[in-house]
């Protein structure tokens, strides 16, 4: 029994996304944090964009494969890091399909990451504490990751909101006779 399989354009533009957030995943796994697990997000700027210019099942897909191929290729899939990655990868998404369902909310794509920033790192603090260490003194921290979130989420969209700008002149321009 031969089992045929079609790859659209979708298909390799999803994957090609993906290995781009991937390879800055892997990147940015590999710098130095003063924080353990504080990282900047830089491979949501990829989510982020393909989200404002491709809808949420393309940024679904490029995070689940971020996510998982990055895991894998860093050695941590299945590892606690890999449990607080996924989590707050879920925790973003979730963001944006709320924000696809109220038809954007009149949030910019800056506002959308500050949110999907925030979710973030609240989804990894609850599988942290949940999980991790269950004890009240790690509240303390919230406030510290909150502010970093944020401050990491305005960068984020700052700089998603310029490649889309100019994704979008690129798509504009090409349309053109």
């Amino acid at each position: 029994m031969k089992i045929s399989l079609s790859v659209s354009d979708e298909d390799y533009r999803i994957v090609g996304l993906a290995v781009l957030a991937i390879i800055i995943h892997i990147f940015e796994s590999a710098i130095p944090s003063p924080l353990p697990g504080i990282k900047p997000g830089l491979a949501n700027v990829i989510t982020l964009a393909v989200f404002f210019l491709f809808g949420l099942r393309f940024a679904v897909w490029v995070t689940v494969l971020r996510v998982l191929v990055g895991s894998i290729v860093a050695g941590t899939f299945l590892s606690p890091t890999f449990l607080l990655s996924a989590s707050g990868a879920f925790f973003s998404i979730l963001v944006l399909y709320l924000v696809y369902q109220g038809r954007g909310l009149g949030l910019s794509c800056v506002g959308v990451a500050v949110l999907a920033s925030m979710a973030h790192i609240s989804g990894q603090f609850l599988v942290a504490y949940l999980v991790f260490i269950q004890h009240e003194a790690i509240f303390y921290l919230l406030p510290v990751l909150l502010t970093v979130a944020l401050f990491f989420g305005l960068a984020t969209g700052l700089i998603a909101k310029q490649l889309v700008m100019r994704a979008e002149k690129e798509i504009e321009s090409s349309a053109r006779p």
